[in-house]
């Protein structure tokens, strides 16, 4: 059985800063906080910020250490360069100080968490110490209550108190606190000071890891001093104590580096067959399909920036035969390609999370990778159709030998403008005698000038059944305000015409008169709107362009044609969006 006093102890708390002189990557706050020592410029309240083991509660407990710092010999006073060896610098280290209280607000959320540790004991002078110092991490976990409750005695604590927080998610810390903390922000430890940490904790341990792996570790911690210790602690022991960049590989569920940018260059030439046989091999091999997704994407975005910034390419985490590689592909990859594989990724990442079956699910994003990459881009696909020859294809209104209509007109991208809509055919009402009307239901159906306002009201109201027979089943003969005369087609309901007599009295309140006849009816409007959407496809299919394309896609057909003023309407509509209506307190009623 082990001595508890011998026993081990991780890398990330045996390796853990004790002065400042330790902190890695951390200049800026390091020379603030000695200058303020040095002028006696202390402040009230710290606040750390940063991402998870860039040293916020390390920092904290050596500012207490500071502060209450008495040097070996017992005559010192607060100091940036604490000694380490008096009773305050022993007891603070080992978080046992009765003066040095630590809080996590995580599971001390409340206002009487706060109440009971802060508050109620602030106004008591330290015990032994020179200040009495609240530490409380993760202070954004607090409720607003407690925030309030604390925000008095932050403002004017008592001489002999001092607090620093801490905290992940600065943003969600009040305005209220911050503007009476002195805030400093811990910067991600760049990958080159990263690398030395890592590299003199190795030779004080006596453990061998290749610089490769090293860089592996970097590149995973992402800037966390704590991450990446406790990755060294991890990996030093997966190479019992000769460790290289495969055993940490194989430990982190990485693919090959090298292997990562040919299965890249495979999906960049559309080789399918190659590429899932790559990524079958890193599965076989330990690889997580998860983690080969996501190396592709850092891929992805390395070239990419590769490509903007070429000084980005002397990255020390990258060994220079990738560097060499990376760079080449930065030269031969258009950034539209980069884009697309990009974005293309981001979704096959959510794919493969939410799939029952992560590596079918990455199999599949891999295909389709393969199989879009070497498509043209939209500028080659529209300079080749601009280029080719062509001749009008057949189609709606160019059949029989006819000639296409000009395209002249036609608008962008082929589309041609939109005719004006004709007014409804058939002759004028009978100008006989009139049914006699109540002056409301006259002021009603004066609303309803044309049959098109009729079409309308029924579309305002959502009756689709009677909109759609209204459209293809009726010929309109005549109509004035309150009469309609209509020709059926044969299809018509036999019921149709009372049934719109009903909804049109029920809708305005007044008297409809639906009357059928024999002859007279123009066309429907299903037969209007169709004679001129395929008038309007024949005008589109004049068009050089369009002609292009349907020789380059035979199956191709026109889904949609936008003209100039729809184009213009929509234009205006997005630049003018609908801003809802304030509530004014000041506004009568």
């Amino acid at each position: 059985m082990s001595d508890p006093q011998t026993a081990y102890q991780v890398l990330a708390r045996k390796y853990r800063p004790e002065t400042f002189a330790d902190l890695v990557g951390q200049d800026a706050m390091v020379r603030t906080l000695k200058n303020a020592f040095a002028a006696d410029r202390i402040a009230q309240a710290f606040i750390m910020t940063g991402i998870r083991g860039t040293g916020k509660t390390t920092t904290a407990r050596i500012i207490a250490k500071g502060m209450n710092c008495i040097g070996p010999d017992g005559q010192g006073g607060p100091t940036t360069d604490p000694c380490g060896v008096c009773e305050h610098c022993r007891a603070i280290m080992e978080s046992r100080h009765v003066d040095v209280m630590e809080m996590d607000a995580a599971s001390n959320t409340g206002v009487d968490n706060i109440r009971d540790a802060v508050i109620d004991s602030v106004s008591y002078a330290p015990s032994s110490a020179r200040y009495k110092i609240y530490i409380i991490d993760e202070i954004h976990m607090l409720s607003t209550h407690a925030f309030n409750a604390l925000l008095k005695t932050l403002e004017e604590p008592p001489p002999h108190v001092k607090f620093i927080f801490a905290t992940t998610e600065i943003r969600k810390v009040p305005v209220t606190v911050l503007s009476r903390c002195q805030r400093f922000d811990l910067r991600r430890i760049e990958p080159e000071e990263m690398i030395g940490l890592l590299r003199r904790i190795a030779e004080t341990e006596g453990a061998r890891i290749s610089d490769d792996a090293l860089a592996l570790i970097t590149r995973a911690a992402e800037g966390s001093a704590r991450d990446a210790t406790s990755l060294l602690d991890q990996a030093i022991a997966h190479g019992a104590g000769e460790t290289g960049a495969e055993q940490v590989r194989a430990m982190l569920g990485l693919a090959d580096r090298g292997r990562v940018l040919d299965l890249f260059d495979m999906i960049m030439k559309g080789d399918a067959a190659g590429a899932l046989h790559e990524l079958s091999a890193q599965y076989a091999e330990g690889a997580d399909p998860m983690a080969v997704l996501r190396d592709l994407a850092e891929v992805t975005h390395w070239i990419s920036v590769v490509k903007i910034t070429p000084e980005a390419a002397e990255d020390p985490t990258i060994g220079p035969d990738e560097r060499a590689r990376g760079q080449a592909m930065a030269e031969a990859l258009p950034m539209r390609v980069l884009t697309r594989m990009w974005q293309m990724l981001l979704k096959a990442l959510e794919e493969v999370a939410e799939a029952p079956n992560a590596m079918m699910a990455a199999e599949m994003a891999i295909i389709r990778l393969t199989h879009v990459a070497d498509l043209p881009s939209p500028e080659d696909l529209v300079r080749k159709l601009r280029d080719a020859p062509s001749s009008p294809p057949p189609g709606p209104g160019n059949g029989g030998g006819q000639a296409a209509a000009p395209a002249g007109q036609a608008g962008a991208a082929g589309v041609a403008p939109q005719a004006g809509t004709p007014a409804p055919a058939g002759p004028s009402g009978p100008q006989g005698q009139s049914t006699a009307r109540a002056p409301q239901a006259e002021a009603a159906l004066a609303a309803y000038p044309t049959f098109d306002h009729v079409v309308e009201l029924i579309r305002a109201n959502r009756d689709a059944k009677l909109l759609i027979e209204v459209e293809t089943c009726l010929r309109l003969a005549a109509y004035r305000p309150g009469r309609i005369e209509v020709e059926p087609t044969a299809d018509a309901p036999q019921d149709l015409a009372q049934r719109l007599g009903a909804a049109l009295q029920r809708w305005t309140g007044a008297r409809w008169a639906v009357t059928l006849v024999n002859e007279g009816g123009g066309e429907t409007i299903a037969e209007r709107r169709d004679a001129e959407r395929t008038a309007l496809e024949a005008e589109a299919r004049g068009h050089p362009l369009v002609r292009a394309v349907f020789e380059a896609f035979p199956q191709a057909r026109i889904q949609d044609i936008r003209t100039p003023d729809d184009q213009a309407a929509a234009a205006e509509n997005a630049a003018l969006p609908e801003v809802e209506d304030e509530w004014d307190p000041f506004e009568e009623d």
